[in-house]
């Protein structure tokens, strides 16, 4: 079975347990790393995700994986939150995360410059766009030129309690 097959096989029994706990599909992956293939769920939710949520997912994804039997080699099974700077590659990412400051990396450079960090200001199918913390330029970029889109790490300062 290939590789995006079992993705979205895994999402679809994936759906309707996040929707009976309130949560939502950021992503999934089937990867090799090493010698081990693993298959990883990423959940989100508004208030963040928790560990309680991530053990209650995996086990009913691994119940229902055990159930369909479709994937043909061993693998680990990970569910986890996509993290602070969780990685943008769908349209629905990149809508969500407007007005964000994101890591950018392309495969050919814009304006010689292949890596930066910007401010997200839109977003559809095809293309980007950021502005620049250099000045404060605006770039519209190919998505089909994005190697890599997340969203960087902003420290908030500590609020009085």
């Amino acid at each position: 079975m290939k590789k995006t097959a079992i993705e979205d096989k895994t999402k679809e029994l994936l759906l309707p347990i996040l929707e009976k706990e309130g949560l939502e599909l950021w992503d999934v992956e089937y990867v090799k790393e090493g010698q081990d293939m693993y298959l990883r769920a990423y959940i989100d939710k508004e208030a963040g995700v928790n560990i309680d949520d991530c053990v209650t997912v995996s086990r009913a994804l691994e119940a229902e994986l055990d159930r369909e039997d479709f994937i043909p080699e061993a693998y680990i099974l990970e569910v986890s939150s996509p993290g602070l700077t969780r990685p943008l590659k769908k349209t629905v990412d990149f809508e969500r995360s407007i007005g964000k400051l994101i890591e950018v990396k392309l495969y050919q450079p814009m304006e010689g410059k292949k890596e930066f960090e910007a401010v997200l200001k839109a977003a559809d199918e095809d293309r980007i766009t950021v502005e620049t913390e250099n000045g404060g330029e605006s770039l519209t970029i190919d998505r089909s030129n994005l190697a890599k889109a997340r969203l960087c790490y902003v420290e908030q300062p500590e609020r009085d309690a």
